[in-house]
């Protein structure tokens, strides 16, 4: 069946390819058989990988490297290229080979070859991994890449209509994104899809590839829903291939003539056939594991090649591919002398796109942050805090796009003169419009989207766009896998989580975190910066803009907190732990964290008035940016060779062992009552505090602080 477009498009520039797959048929029949026979071989080598969704897929991929998607080989990085996504990595073989095929240097036949080896300088991981050439992002779990995708594609449409001029469309490069069955059942991919329709990201076409196989069996086991109706339903135009195996004459009409959609973005359902060639074509069982030598065999037979020889690709075949390589060249050059005629005619933004092209910022951001001096004195919640920081930040540097899960009042984001990220045509009912120069988004309440599409955001060019997302701290488990995602890339995103405590009262044990903080200082590659209050704000941000190569959370209070002009420092806080009050002949050490800061410093006073005991205090926003320090600094913060360690944070203790002796934490969930009530009712109140420090301190006193090596106590009496 030939691809038809089910509504209106418009034309738009479409890529000078010099061949046409009518004419090119009896080519693209011989790189079909040697493209299938080459994956076949490739899993049976270590006995394992994915080759029936790579196998199916192989004239989807010849539609779009031989005859569709503007690169360069040469120069993976070509800042305008279009972006390529495998959502479904699984078969990840798929775009490895064609890597291979159009002449990426890096991408040598012995790569492809280390697929599911031992061998740990592979380019061909289990899955797509950003680190490596023509990858540009890592997808594993899946509906991540189609939501990475919706952020490529955002980039795309921001810079263009931050930079582009008459004449001068210096970013206008499409991102073309492969998804399977699975990709569609999973949450986070519908979350993106209504985004990309609701904003009419026509730059950004998904191609289906539905072979109605998943591990269990067929897809309709557990779904059975009108696919295409769906994709209308949420905005986007649908163009359906019947003979997405071989009939590439019908792919490349249906991928140009969604470049050329200028209304909406653009699904393509491709049927294919999973397994094409082996015995095992079209069930569940060609998913996931080599076919077998004897299946191999089979399948080089039926399509015409020696069973005898493996890993065969031909010089014709190499040849039909490799006019990429001067084609991108072409394309790149093409660009680059665009580029030098817009920085004649608008000077002034070009060196703003240039410094954004190196990954640098717009402005020089350290003199925009507030001094201590201008921070209030009187108790603030750290959410406001965090406000006075982001908001003169996000005003000046226009590499941040900042955005909520629909929790604008309560996160202080929003900038006095911030324009919304929008599809310009929109008109709201409550009148908030933007356009797509914006850099204010509104996610609606998609916590995850907001976190994987941001990774999408970051990947486009490291640097170029800085998101900042936002949300109680308590929906940052419905963000996680994105997080983790973006931490695993080494993604730089500032996560500015609010209502991080019991503190936040009445909303309950369903809205306080209290085991949260674990898992994302577990985390590897991100920062959880506590900070407790607005000049440990200021330290956090400054931490979150140095970390480059990761993502930051800063966790911040609803409630508001104590000011600590003479004690908090944010170049030490920079440090994940300093001293924030020293004592001479100490008897503890009270390590205070964020937002129960306040219980430390009130259990210090009482402490020396009631008991006559000597404590110092640690405030220790961040354990990571701790662990970096030097071991004589780490000493001579915690003093953990002379005196007990105390931690007070009304959190899960779990991993506070490492820091502490003993904590006084949390061991059960939250409980709906105001604010201060909460921490009276499990316990956080210097009366009940100080008594417990004074036992253990005296314990120590009387067995030696050798006694408390090997146990951790929960001084906490409190247990509901």
């Amino acid at each position: 069946m030939a691809a038809v477009i089910t509504n209106g498009a418009a034309t738009n520039s479409i890529a000078p390819f010099h061949s046409s797959p009518v004419q090119d048929q009896k080519k693209i029949d011989q790189a079909l058989r040697t493209f299938r026979c080459l994956i076949a071989d490739l899993c049976e080598q270590f006995n394992g990988g994915h080759p029936g969704g790579a196998m199916g897929m192989a004239a989807i991929g010849i539609a779009l490297w031989k005859y569709t998607m503007k690169y360069s080989p040469t120069n993976p990085n070509y800042f305008n290229r279009d972006r390529f996504v495998l959502s479904n990595g699984h078969t990840c073989l798929f775009q490895y080979t064609f890597l291979h095929l159009v002449g990426y240097p890096a991408m040598a036949m012995e790569q492809l070859k280390s697929y599911h080896s031992a061998c740990t300088n592979s380019i061909c991981p289990g899955h797509p991994e950003i680190e490596h050439d023509g990858i540009e992002v890592t997808t594993g779990p899946l509906g991540q890449g189609i939501a990475n995708a919706v952020g490529l594609a955002m980039a795309t449409k921001h810079l263009g209509a931050r930079y582009n001029r008459p004449g001068f469309e210096i970013v206008n490069n499409m991102t073309w994104c492969m998804i399977g069955d699975a990709c569609l059942q999973e949450g986070v991919a519908l979350e993106a899809i209504q985004l990309a329709g609701h904003w009419k990201l026509n730059n950004l076409v998904v191609i289906y590839d539905n072979n109605q196989i998943t591990c269990d069996g067929s897809v309709d086991l557990c779904n059975t829903e009108d696919i295409n109706a769906k994709m209308r339903a949420c905005g986007w135009d649908v163009i359906e291939v019947d003979d997405g195996c071989y009939d590439v004459p019908a792919l490349v009409a249906a991928l140009a003539q969604a470049r050329s959609n200028n209304i909406k973005p653009t699904f393509i359902n491709v049927h294919t056939l999973i397994g094409i060639g082996s015995k095992v074509a079209g069930d569940a069982k060609a998913h996931g594991v080599a076919f077998g030598a004897e299946d191999v065999a089979s399948i080089k037979t039926r399509f015409g090649m020696d069973p005898e020889q493996h890993f065969i690709v031909q010089d014709e075949v190499y040849d039909f591919f490799r006019d990429a390589v001067p084609r991108g060249e072409t394309f790149e050059n093409d660009w680059k002398q665009l580029l030098e005629q817009y920085a004649k005619e608008y000077p002034e933004m070009h060196q703003e796109f240039s410094l954004r092209v190196q990954g640098k910022m717009t402005d020089d951001w350290t003199k925009i942050l507030p001094s201590k001096e201008e921070f209030p004195t009187i108790p603030t919640a750290s959410r406001k805090s965090a406000g006075l920081c982001c908001n003169p930040l996000a005003s000046k540097l226009h590499n941040m796009m900042v955005g909520t899960a629909d929790l604008t009042p309560s996160v202080n984001m929003a900038w006095k003169g911030k324009v919304d990220f929008q599809n310009p045509d929109l008109k709201t009912t409550c009148g908030i419009n933007g356009d797509y120069s914006g850099r204010y988004i509104h996610w609606g309440i998609r916590e995850h989207a907001m976190a994987a599409i941001s990774n999408g955001l970051a990947a486009f060019n490291k640097g170029t766009i800085l998101p900042v997302t936002s949300t109680f701290f308590m929906f940052y488990i419905y963000a996680a896998p994105g997080v983790r995602m973006g931490a695993l890339q080494g993604l730089q995103q500032i996560h500015i989580a609010t209502h991080d405590s019991i503190g936040t009262g009445e909303d309950g044990p369903t809205h306080q975190p209290i085991a949260l903080a674990v898992l994302y200082r577990a985390m590897p590659d991100i920062l959880y910066i506590r900070p407790c209050d607005s000049e440990e704000t200021a330290g956090a941000f400054i931490s979150a803009l140095k970390a480059t190569s990761s993502p930051t959370i800063i966790s911040l209070s609803r409630q508001n907190l104590e000011q600590y002009p003479h004690y908090s420092c944010r170049e030490k806080a920079q440090k994940g732990a300093y001293v924030f009050v020293e004592e001479e002949d100490a008897d503890v050490t009270l390590l205070g964290v964020g937002a129960e800061m306040v219980f430390a410093m009130r259990t210090r006073h009482l402490l020396q008035e009631k008991f006559q005991i000597k404590a110092r205090v640690v405030s220790f926003p961040c354990q990571k940016l701790f662990e970096s320090q030097s071991i004589e600094y780490k000493r001579s913060v915690l003093k953990y060779q002379s005196i007990p360690r105390v931690v007070i944070e009304a959190y899960a203790v779990n991993g506070w062992e490492r820091y502490a002796d003993a904590g006084f934490s949390m061991s059960s969930f939250g409980h709906s009552l105001p604010g201060a009530a909460a921490y009276k009712y499990f316990g956080f109140d210097e009366q009940i505090i100080a008594p417990e420090v004074a036992k253990l301190v005296g314990d120590v006193k009387l067995n030696g602080l050798d006694s408390l090596r090997g146990e951790f106590r929960d001084l906490n009496p409190i247990h509901h």
